[in-house]
């Protein structure tokens, strides 16, 4: 599936950009001790956040796990708090 957002019209854009605006929420809520962890699901652009959150992510102090669907559906996100392990 091609899922884009060159060309896209504006429900695309609104889409990925409220998407990002989620992943970036949950690494803050993670990264401020708020929560454990937070797992964003059924993301539309999922496969696309990973690299832009893997960075936010990292800067932060906490780490992205990609949740792969077994279908076509997208994919989710989980933020969790590193390890020392």
């Amino acid at each position: 599936m091609d899922r884009s957002i060159e060309g896209a019209g504006n429900p695309a854009i609104r889409t990925f950009e409220h998407e990002l605006k989620l992943v970036r929420s949950a690494i803050a809520l993670v990264a401020s001790g708020g929560a454990p962890s937070v797992s964003l699901g059924g993301l539309y652009f999922g496969e696309d956040l990973i690299e832009p959150a893997r960075r936010m992510a990292l800067e932060s102090g906490v780490r992205i796990v990609p949740l792969w669907s077994a279908d076509d559906a997208g994919a989710g996100l989980s933020v969790e708090r590193m390890t020392d392990d």
